[in-house]
């Protein structure tokens, strides 16, 4: 007997999309509201991005400061990298968790715990090294803060990235890792592998080129940060299936303690299969008997049947 697939309900559905939407919101706010744990001074993070700088520059690996001036030397690219970097990071990001929720659902689940999972490593990077950025760094070290440079023109305050007026409600010292290196590879990362428009394709490889460009060129990030963001991201592809093996396994194990013997001796499950009712007792004696007392048996009553269908020969 073939059972017939339940389909989820659209309830059901809209539920577990508020669930998600709640998820994203929740990790959203722990990102900006990581300066409240952050335990070190203005001090201590200047000091902790000296010591990033410098070991930039003994590797000669410290082009942040030649694409700083170039960005805020030119206002053809300083305003428009200002309005990336404040832009596509919060629009992009959730623009391809929609995407992958409708058109690769199948795919969604490992991906969005990929991404939460390297924000939650990122946000403990957040507290336990907090480095201030390039564009808050002393004077000496020669850099622009290109977003108060272009305040005016944007809807960001300038003593942050944040919208006006909220400057206090972000954290000033969350660049190292560099989650906008870190989201930007994975949505490029995502587009890459599931659109099948070439155009598309092209989009995510260069997306998160430019972002690396945008932050670095910004005065928001070092190189060290991006490169940290980049292999976080790593770390988090490899830590999202384990995690999904065990909050599988650990819902299985919640489901058998919800439906546990108990409780379906107390609710059975009905038997949806062919109904084969038990014999009463003493049927077989008296079945037996009757066909015993039947002077042919079956094969009289087949016998008989034939006989009444059978043509009349004359």
């Amino acid at each position: 007997m073939t059972v017939p697939t339940v389909q989820p309900s659209s309830a059901r559905r809209t539920g577990r999309w508020q669930l998600e939407l709640l998820l994203l919101g929740f990790l959203y706010l722990a990102y900006d509201g990581s300066r409240l744990l952050v335990g070190s001074g203005f001090d201590d993070a200047v000091s902790d991005a000296r010591s990033l700088f410098d070991t930039e520059q003994w590797l000669h690996l410290d082009p942040e400061r030649w694409l700083n001036s170039t960005f805020s030397s030119h206002l053809w690219l300083g305003v428009p990298a200002d309005f990336a970097y404040a832009t596509l990071h919060y629009l992009v990001t959730p623009a391809v968790l929609v995407w992958l929720w409708r058109r690769h659902h199948g795919q969604y689940r490992r991906a969005r715990t990929w991404l939460a999972v390297t924000t939650v490593m990122a946000l403990v990077g957040f507290i336990l090294f907090p480095a201030a950025p390039p564009r808050l760094m002393p004077a000496a070290y020669g850099f622009t803060d290109t977003m108060a440079q272009h305040a005016a023109i944007g809807w960001w305050g300038g003593s942050a990235s944040a919208p006006k007026g909220l400057g206090s409600m972000t954290n000033e010292f969350a660049a190292m890792p560099s989650l906008h290196v870190a989201w930007a590879l994975w949505c490029g990362l995502m587009l890459f592998r599931f659109s099948g428009d070439r155009t598309v394709r092209t989009l995510g490889l260069l997306y998160p080129v430019a972002i690396t460009l945008v932050v670095l060129g910004t005065g928001n990030h070092y190189l060290f940060d991006c490169l940290a963001g980049a292999l976080l991201l790593g770390l988090g592809a490899l830590l999202a299936r384990p995690l999904l093996r065990f909050t599988d396994r650990l819902r299985a194990r919640l489901l058998f303690l919800r439906y546990s013997p108990r409780r379906l001796s107390e609710h059975p499950v009905p038997d949806y299969g062919p109904s084969a009712s038990p014999a009463p007792s003493g049927s077989t004696g008296s079945t037996g008997s009757s066909a015993a007392s039947s002077p042919s048996g079956p094969s009289s009553a087949s016998g008989a049947s034939v006989k009444r269908h059978s043509p009349v020969l004359h």
